[in-house]
């Protein structure tokens, strides 16, 4: 493995502070055609599951990051789903490619909560600099597909809305997936993905629901969730919601689509690795082991650390994820199936 900068976080600063206009400009506009991977009732949930369909997509240069070797785009479809609100039917994304001609691994990259995607651009603008193209895509509601007219969020006490607007995000980044797989410079046979927090979360389903994406990396992520939030001091504001809607194991039903721990079968199927915050005080620890257990027990690294505190090993937190969707040893000698 390459050496890496000490600091992610300065390095995409620079980077930015150095970006110059993209000079090899793409064509505007194409179309790609999303056909489902094999047998769909076999190995995609029955709300993921997509039909064969055509879409057109726009990519715009952003920027060159020169003194790393990585040109950005901006891209733009319609979404599979149609929620009623433009704003959010247009899936945006941002296009991470290294330079060359590859063809490199690719990642789709889901961001944390607040949505500003920092944490999503760190980690692209890392991945790239490193051989791996990245695809960071706002979830639906959020970013540029947020509407200023309509207040609807990904998450909201509107369980049934919550749970649709993941569905559109898995879509969507099926979808995504078919872009990657169709570009000269991926390798259609390397796709992962990597989701952080909330990321990780809404990560879990799309990795379920898309076969293609082998190598998926979840940062913080939890299974379980009723069980793992119901006394959380967080959710004190809405136990009297879950108590009045039939208690804990109704709520467990009632988000069993979109809970992490429903897809546990299926991720044993994926070359999956999950880094986790054993002080967590977000998403509970016993959640992440919830989810480990329930994937059959893949790669774990634990920090000694919070939630936020994880931002303070990015660093070998980042190698980690890099190599693992490069397929190199997570530390020299570490046997790879």
């Amino acid at each position: 493995m390459s050496a890496l900068p000490a600091n992610p976080a300065s390095v995409l600063l620079l980077a930015l502070f150095l970006a110059v206009p993209a000079l090899s400009a793409e064509p505007g506009t194409g179309t790609v055609r999303f056909e489902p991977q094999g047998d769909e009732k076999a190995g995609v949930p029955e709300r993921y599951r997509l039909d064969a369909c055509t879409f057109d997509y726009t990519l715009s240069p952003r920027f060159e990051l020169k003194t790393i070797g990585v040109e950005v785009f901006d891209l733009t479809f319609p979404s599979p789903v149609k929620s009623g609100i433009p704003e959010n039917d247009t899936v945006h994304a941002e296009y991470f490619r290294p330079k060359g001609k590859g063809p490199f691994p690719a990642v789709i990259v889901l961001d944390i909560l607040d949505g500003a995607a920092l944490v999503s651009r760190t980690q692209a603008v890392w991945l790239s600099q490193h051989g791996v193209a990245a695809l960071c895509v706002y979830m639906a509601h959020y970013g540029p597909r947020k509407s200023l007219k309509n207040k609807a969020r990904l998450l909201s006490t509107d369980i049934p809305h919550t749970i649709e607007a993941i569905r559109q995000t898995v879509l969507d980044c099926r979808c995504a997936t078919a872009w990657l797989a169709a570009r000269p410079e991926v390798d259609a046979n390397r796709l992962g993905l990597i989701g952080t927090s909330l990321g990780s979360l809404v990560g879990t389903n799309v990795a379920a629901g898309e076969p293609r994406l082998r190598n998926v990396c979840l940062l913080l992520p939890g299974g379980g969730l009723v069980d793992a939030f119901y006394d959380h001091p967080l959710a004190a504001p809405y136990r009297p919601v879950v108590n009045v809607l039939g208690g804990k194991e109704t709520m467990k039903r009632i988000i069993a689509p979109v809970d992490p721990i429903t897809y546990g079968p299926l991720l044993k199927q994926r070359n999956l690795l999950m880094i986790a915050a054993s002080r967590d005080d977000i998403i509970p620890p016993s959640a992440a082991t919830a989810l480990w257990a329930a994937s059959g027990k893949p790669q774990i690294i634990w920090y000694d650390t919070t939630h936020v505190g994880l931002g303070l090993h990015l660093v070998p937190a980042l190698v980690a994820l890099t190599a693992h969707v490069k397929g190199e040893p997570l530390i020299p000698g570490d046997p790879r199936p």
